[in-house]
């Protein structure tokens, strides 16, 4: 593996805000976005929780109406994100410039990468009417299927709809994956982007991870298997009771330091390393001490060539799970002993956006860095005691570098780690 993976543009789009920068107000600000659920009644709920984003409004995440007949909610917030990232980084400005075989180069030679959510009940709801009516009657309900359930169903449930789409939009025809890991996905989309452009697959590519897990039976089930807080998401604070979903996505152009060369951008950052690791102790299972964190941050380590006293800061998966969190800090210091950098978790402001969280996660990683700020946990009262090795606070606090370290962790134990490193 060899070349540098630079980061050339970057977008968001949450509960906290439209793009980076406001998203990062509002968690420096300390202002969260979590508040009552109003997709649904969720009168005698045992969850009434989540950062929803209102209004909704189509037409400013997607300005083509035809479009959104093909395409779910997730989708106008992948889609948006990556269009931004794409605009960000001035890919169709500088194309537009080039001869017509140029141009037709630049497209092959840009890829997009895609962390989906897959834990839509919602794809199923279409056919919910005509099974009531059927009462059971299964020659009647496949009689009657084409009649009632829309005949764009299929093409609206695509798990790849905003790979598909962003690549038409921005005529980008490169290597591309979609990938579905839970809270891993949008964290996993960055380092396979970085892996294609060192290997020499592409010479710039989109990562995006987007999802909306605010729906009536993720929240129940969560809930039921003791996932989710009574009010708030308290990452590290010993009244940590579980974590509250968020909705949104985010993205990141990727380009090799050749490509950005010949363009002659300025870029916001780079792609250091990363690394993943599977417990593989069940479905919720989660190691106490850390194993699946550790192995994920020390492959990282290694593929960035970086010790951990390189690392300015920690962006923590903190999802305010007990478990979660106890055993993250565990791993953690396992990885640095006693020599941690400033340690924080994002997740209160905007919910917990599931597969677009490690992504969202990174790119605020890199806009604070570039103030040289910690942002602080607003929720943060008592730490757990379980958690006293991280350095976290409630307060802003002063980067001690510009690398920073983001960990995410997903349901089968999975757990990723990505190192970059702000610029400019």
């Amino acid at each position: 593996m060899s070349g540098r993976v630079l980061i050339t543009g970057a977008g968001a789009v949450c509960a906290s805000g439209m793009d980076p920068p406001s998203i990062l107000a509002s968690v420096l600000e300390g202002r969260s976005a979590i508040g009552p659920i109003k997709g649904w009644d969720t009168t005698g709920w045992p969850a009434d929780r989540a950062a929803e984003v209102e209004p909704f409004n189509a037409r400013a995440l997607v300005d083509d109406r035809k479009l959104h007949k093909f395409i779910r909610r997730t989708d106008f917030f992948g889609i948006y994100a990556g269009d931004r990232a794409v605009a960000a980084a001035g890919f169709a400005a500088h194309r537009a410039t080039l001869a017509e075989a140029d141009g037709a180069h630049f497209s092959d030679r840009t890829g997009i990468y895609v962390g989906s959510g897959g834990g839509a009940f919602q794809n199923q709801y279409d056919y919910f009417p005509l099974m009531t009516e059927a009462q059971g009657d299964l020659v009647r309900f496949g009689s009657d299927l084409a009649d009632v359930v829309n005949p764009m169903w299929l093409l609206r449930t695509l798990p790849n709809n905003v790979l598909c789409h962003v690549g038409i939009r921005n005529g980008l025809k490169g290597a591309n994956a979609c990938i579905t890991n839970h809270c891993c996905g949008g964290t996993l989309a960055v380092v396979e982007a970085a892996e294609a452009l060192r290997n020499g697959e592409a010479d710039r590519a989109i990562a995006i991870g987007h999802d909306t897990p605010i729906e009536p039976q993720n929240v129940l089930y969560y809930a039921r298997c003791g996932l989710l807080a009574r009010d708030m998401l308290r990452p590290f604070d010993v009244r940590h009771d579980g974590s509250v979903m968020g909705e949104g996505a985010a993205a990141l152009a990727l380009e090799t330091e050749a490509s950005a060369a010949v363009r002659g951008v300025t870029p916001i950052g780079e792609v250091l390393g990363g690394g993943a690791a599977t417990e593989a102790a069940g479905l919720l299972a989660i190691r106490e001490d850390g194993d699946g964190v550790e192995r994920a941050v020390r492959a990282a380590l290694a593929d960035a060539g970086l010790a951990p006293r390189d690392v300015g800061m920690i962006v923590a998966h903190g999802n305010g799970t007990p478990l979660s969190d106890t055993s993250e800090a565990a791993g953690l210091a396992r990885v640095f002993g006693r020599d941690l950098p400033p340690v924080t978790g994002l997740k209160w402001c905007f919910g917990h956006l599931v597969a677009a969280a490690g992504i969202m996660e990174t790119v605020l990683a890199l806009f604070a860095l570039r103030e040289r700020v910690v942002p602080g946990i607003a929720m943060l009262d008592e730490v757990d005691p379980a958690c006293a090795a991280l350095p976290v606070s409630a307060r802003v606090q002063e980067a001690r570098g510009d690398v920073a370290l983001i960990v995410c962790r997903g349901f089968a134990g999975t757990n990723s780690a990505l190192l970059v490193r702000a610029l400019g």
